[in-house]
């Protein structure tokens, strides 16, 4: 899922990973998306498993806001916006991960960036936006389609 809204693109010159104050942060309509999003798993009895999330402050808070889950910080869903060198092993990172998750019940949200999602879906998503993915039978990941901000 790409992280809800927060107008802009990119972060200020500024940005520190651990100051909130110095990001592109959610705006009062991507802080309701993210509850709308929330509430919309919680109606559909979606079985969460796990809620991970990039460190950046707007996706943490779009995944606490969705309250479906404890929300875990996890590195490899950070953006590369910035840092394009980085970008094959992050990609490889999460690709690695979802094929470990094949057999696992329940479902795995993952709350990240544009650039992220595009290197391993080829899709451009939109703020809020969520791509579906899973493990196919010849244990590749396999993009089921997108569903559009709540």
């Amino acid at each position: 899922m790409r992280h809800a809204l927060a107008p802009g693109t990119g972060d200020p010159a500024i940005f520190k990973l651990d100051d909130c104050s110095t990001q592109r942060n959610l705006s009062a309509e991507g802080r309701a998306q993210a509850e709308r999003t929330g509430n919309a798993f919680q109606q559909k009895n979606v079985a969460v498993e796990r809620v991970l999330s990039s460190q950046w402050c707007r996706c943490l808070d779009t995944a606490t806001l969705m309250a479906v889950g404890e929300v875990e910080p996890f590195p490899p869903l950070n953006s590369f916006f910035r840092d394009r060198s980085t970008e094959p092993a992050q990609t490889a990172q999460v690709q690695q991960f979802m094929l470990e998750q094949q057999g696992n019940p329940g479902v795995t949200v993952m709350v990240t960036h544009f650039v992220n999602i595009s290197a391993i879906a080829g899709i451009g998503p939109s703020s809020g936006e969520m791509v579906v993915m899973r493990l196919n039978d010849q244990n590749q990941l396999e993009v089921l389609g997108a569903i559009a901000a709540l």
